[in-house]
């Protein structure tokens, strides 16, 4: 399986990666939502910055992950404190993520910048910040 990612393009989250600054990628939710017990070691990362012009500009191989048990508001914050090295948060990510009950936390490793290509969102129907894929090379869409 591939990921199509969505980084937060206010907080240079791609730039982060791109440099090694930052090294995991986290999503939350009040609920057991993707990408929550469906990514796995090995499999592939692609990221597109939201705002931006929806094109993928890097990837990366997932080293670990962790899918948390349901969390307090303050086990959510320790969790977040205590990888904030790898996660390289802003305070305002950190009141984003802080308290949600469901954690996910991804490793990445090998990450390289790629030639940006846009991918086609149709098929998904929804807009969801994290798109599992079977092949990247199905939803890319055709250089005009």
């Amino acid at each position: 399986m591939e990921h199509v990612v969505y980084l937060d393009a206010k907080e240079k989250e791609l730039d982060k990666l791109k440099s090694g600054e930052k090294s995991m990628i986290i999503r939350g939710a009040a609920g057991r939502k993707l990408p929550h017990g469906r990514v796995y070691p090995a499999e592939v990362l692609w990221f597109i910055e939201n705002m931006g012009d929806g094109m993928v500009r890097g990837r990366a191989v997932v080293k670990t992950v962790y899918n948390s048990e349901k969390l307090t508001e303050q086990e959510s914050l320790r969790i977040i404190s205590d990888y904030q090295p790898k996660l390289c948060l802003s305070p305002n990510q950190v009141a984003r993520w802080g308290g949600k009950r469901f954690l996910v936390l991804i490793e990445i490793e090998k990450f390289q910048e790629v030639t940006p290509f846009a991918i086609d969102r149709s098929s998904f129907g929804n807009m969801d910040d994290w798109l599992p894929v079977d092949d990247i090379e199905n939803i890319k869409k055709p250089l005009h």
